[in-house]
């Protein structure tokens, strides 16, 4: 076993020799067994079964492994053997390829692969197939037709510097080395990422849900505000006239924020307009969809001129000398407000939604309105600080993920 040292070195070792090894062309070292078989028999329904879904892209990884008969595969298979080397052929630029110490049957969507033992050692060819020299390869050839996919003549024309047996197990050691920590880290940043997604909802229970907010005083929604929906596509207007205007739609409504880069115009009377035009303040909330995205909004700041919403769009406005907008969002969509609309909305498959009347008897808990400024100040300022951690540790785990291509790159610095 290699020292730490040692293996620090190991890509040292071998670099500087690189203008010695032979350049070999695949098709010699390597042949493909494609026995199909009926994976519906008995001795192949209980057989490992294999596609490209099993592979982790641009690792190699086997992600998990069913038998044939629980994959309840039933088109023909091609048999593979301990040994072989599994390469997906559809989407190179996925880099799937995987050396196999058992038998069973893969997808007619692989290569199953059998290499010249003088030559190629199994794992070493799977690492080589999903490098950076043999996918640029692979991805340029592959994509002549319409489905990237790396046929038998170009997979065996690619020529590569293939280092002796002795070699190859040095590297194949050194990228399992490097793999394992970046498995570990990965595993590590993922669960900060996860940990961090948290924090906001965290932030709203820890106020809403808090001993504090059981001293408050509880008014229904629509006492609180006035709750109106909006306009309705498709109506008629008679012999009135009309100008376009900016309109939200659904889509436009999302969880806490609004996304404006597509804003449709719709036409609509004078007296519609000065009806349903929004209001700096106004708290926008979208009647239903997914059961987890019930009591989906926020609120309006006055981005566009007289812009109006669609009827399938709440507009709730409040008396701003009572009410903070801010602190009526985030309890609105805080664990408290979506526990509400869940226990009261009108569900069907995969649809739920809520109606003016269950919203406007939502219990709204009401502090001073000192306290709620107090609170949505604070609110905003966890926020704020919430996105900066995960955009932290989403760009950290990018960084993380980028780093097979680099082991791999570093590992076959000498193929070609």
């Amino acid at each position: 076993m290699n020292s730490r040292n040692d293996r620090t070195d190991l890509v040292d070792t071998w670099n500087g020799k690189v203008e010695e090894w032979p350049k070999v062309r695949f098709g010699d070292v390597c042949e493909i067994v494609a026995r199909q078989v009926d994976p519906k028999l008995d001795q192949y329904a209980k057989l490992p079964h294999i596609s490209g879904v099993n592979i982790e892209s641009g690792t190699g990884r086997l992600l998990f492994l069913n038998t044939a008969a629980e994959d309840k595969v039933t088109s023909n298979k091609y048999l593979f053997y301990s040994g072989d080397v599994l390469y997906s052929k559809l989407r190179p630029y996925l880099r799937k390829a995987l050396a196999v110490d058992f038998q069973g049957v893969c997808s007619a969507d692989m290569y199953p692969l059998r290499v010249d033992r003088d030559y190629l050692d199994p794992e070493f060819t799977a690492w080589l197939l999903i490098s950076d020299s043999f996918t640029k390869y692979a991805d340029g050839e592959s994509r002549r037709a319409r489905m990237p996919k790396l046929n038998r003549e170009q997979l065996f024309n690619w020529t590569a510097q293939i280092p002796p047996l002795s070699k190859q197990k040095t590297i194949n050691s050194y990228i399992k080395w490097q793999f394992d920590k970046y498995i570990r880290s990965r595993m590590a940043a993922k669960a900060q990422l996860e940990a961090a997604e948290t924090l906001p909802a965290a932030y709203l229970r820890s106020i809403f849900q808090g001993p504090e907010a059981e001293s408050w005083l509880i008014l229904p929604l629509g006492e609180a505000g006035e709750i109106s929906s909006g306009i309705t596509l498709g109506r008629r207007v008679s012999d009135r006239e009309t100008r376009p205007v900016p309109y939200l739609r659904v889509a436009n409504v999302k969880d806490g924020h609004l996304d404006l880069s597509d804003v449709n115009e719709i036409d609509a009377t004078e007296a519609e307009i000065e009806k349903l035009r929004l209001k700096s303040g106004d708290l926008l909330l979208t009647e239903g969809g997914d059961a987890d995205k019930l009591g989906r909004g926020t609120f309006w700041e006055g981005q566009i001129p007289d812009c109006i919403h669609q009827n399938h769009i709440f507009r709730i406005r409040f008396d701003p000398s009572r009410f903070c907008h801010r602190f009526v969002a985030a309890q609105i969509a805080s664990p408290y407000g979506k526990a509400y609309f869940l226990a009261h909305a009108k569900q069907t498959t995969g649809i739920a939604t809520i109606n003016q009347k269950v919203l406007s008897a939502f219990p709204l808990m009401v502090p001073p309105v000192r306290e709620q400024k107090r609170i949505a100040l604070m609110l905003d300022a966890r926020r704020t600080e919430a996105e900066r951690v995960h955009s932290a540790l989403a760009d950290r785990l990018k960084a993380i993920e980028r780093l097979p291509a680099s082991i791999l790159s570093r590992a076959f610095i000498g193929a070609r």
